[in-house]
């Protein structure tokens, strides 16, 4: 076994890597520029809502209180009518972006630790570079890329979308499986 803390270097020189590898992924490569789609007539659906003063969060539309009221011929109805849809809304006014990027570095290093965790545990000192690559790439890629195969299971996005978040997982965490690999404790 190797302690985690031991493991600080191919932690944070990982998560480092990753910050990079996704600004320049989602700022010059563009391939996510067709995540979401614009609304017909985006000005006036913006002009309706905007006189609900609807608060940030997340709603579903129609949206059942519980099963019973799933299953009454009234929700029905307003499903087959629509329109049907899921919505996060976001506070007014210019997206926090430095929020949302430490918010996501902190989510790197947590990942990081989870891998470190994962191969510190199955490996010991002097481990080969591939032994340490497998385990720490795939506890990566579990916390990169698994997990949003759930979006379009259960709330229909893009298969597509899902897709390529997944492969930018895969980079992240091929990334963090050669840095471990290469910063791995010798004996």
């Amino acid at each position: 076994m190797v302690p985690i803390l031991s493991l600080w270097l191919p932690i944070l020189l990982s998560a480092i890597a990753v910050f990079i590898a996704s600004s320049v992924i989602h700022m010059l490569l563009g391939y996510h520029n067709s995540d979401f789609k614009k609304l017909p007539d985006e000005d006036r659906i913006m002009n309706e809502l905007r006189k609900f003063n609807i608060p940030p969060g997340d709603y579903l539309m129609p949206c059942a209180a519980n099963n019973k009221e799933r299953t009454s011929p009234e929700f029905i109805e307003k499903t087959k009518k629509g329109p049907v849809a899921l919505i996060t809304m976001l506070p007014t006014g210019q997206f926090n972006m430095g929020k949302s990027l430490t918010l996501w570095f902190i989510y790197i290093v947590v990942v990081s630790i989870i891998a470190a965790y994962i191969a510190g545990r199955a490996l010991g000192p002097g481990a080969h570079y591939l032994a340490v690559f497998r385990f720490a790439g795939a506890a990566a890629f579990i916390g990169y890329g698994l997990a949003l195969l759930q979006n379009s299971i259960w709330w229909n996005k893009s298969w597509a979308t899902t897709f390529k978040s997944m492969f930018d997982g895969l980079i992240y965490a091929l990334l963090t499986a050669g840095i471990f690999g290469w910063l791995w404790p010798a004996m």
